[in-house]
């Protein structure tokens, strides 16, 4: 099944369990102090791209990883970047600050681009250019 990734799905799964936490526990979400519409456009366009493209290979768009030792880096990368992201969540959980806003931005951001460069994901990689600046920005603006 070289359309469907199984390991995008569980980097997504397990990126996904703490914004749904925050989301349960903090019912009013965060105050966007900084509105932009066409970065939020741009950057939920990006959003949804990186989580459909970690997870769905669109033949044509997508040419697999180089070898054997590039899947293995694939995995140990996005593991670790994952495994931060969860860490950085639960030791800042209740800090809002711009290390928190920008860590939680620039990791998942990382974790797409990576992602697509090593699974050779056209796609993924587009959607990660589009995501990652503008989640970045967005995430600064609304932390300062």
């Amino acid at each position: 099944m070289e359309w469907f990734n199984i390991i995008g799905l569980i980097y997504i799964v397990v990126i996904m369990i703490p914004n749904i936490v925050f989301a349960i526990k903090c019912k009013g979400g965060f105050d966007n102090k900084w509105n932009n519409k066409y970065v939020e456009i741009i950057e939920q366009v990006g959003r949804f791209g990186c989580f459909g493209f970690m997870i769905i290979n669109i033949p044509g768009t997508w040419f697999g990883w180089w070898s054997d030792e590039a899947f293995a880096l694939y995995l140990i990368v996005d593991t670790i970047l994952v495994m931060l992201y969860c860490a950085i969540w639960i030791i800042c959980f209740k800090k809002n600050s711009v290390f928190r806003a920008l860590a939680l931005s620039i990791i998942p951001s990382i974790t797409f681009l990576f992602s697509g460069i090593m699974s050779r994901s056209v796609l993924l990689i587009i959607a990660s250019v589009l995501f990652a600046p503008s989640h970045i920005v967005i995430s600064y603006k609304n932390a300062k």
